[in-house]
């Protein structure tokens, strides 16, 4: 069975290269743009990971970790963080939040797929 990740990314060309990238790996990829819209998705599709950004229009990325992480039912569920913020507290903002993992922008590919797959692991 497909692993299902979900996007949320408020540039659609990220999302479009994104699901490019994980979908060519065999990867069921949904892409939304906004904080609220990923919590819906979130409990609809159940995703087997999330890719994060935190500067997103309705609700940050960093609440949107923040509730994945204190609900029971979605608390499983590894978020990484694919943003352009990334100074030393921007990190550990992350962390706080309960990001499994943090990479920043402009990112290489090749790292995105290594995390993805050394998370779901």
């Amino acid at each position: 069975m497909k692993k299902k990740i979900l996007i949320v990314e408020d540039e659609p060309n990220i999302i479009t290269l994104v699901s490019i990238l994980l979908t060519a790996r065999g990867y069921e990829v949904k892409g939304v743009g906004d904080g609220q819209a990923a919590l819906d998705a979130v409990a609809t599709m159940k995703p087997d990971l999330l890719l994060l950004d935190i500067m997103l229009p309705e609700i940050d990325g960093l609440e949107v970790c923040r509730k994945i992480k204190a609900n029971e039912a979605t608390r499983h569920i590894p978020v990484v963080m694919l943003t352009a913020k990334r100074t030393n507290e921007d990190l550990a903002k992350g962390e706080q939040a309960g990001a499994d993992e943090y990479i920043t922008k402009p990112f290489k590919a090749e790292k995105v797929i290594r995390t993805i797959q050394r998370v779901l692991s």
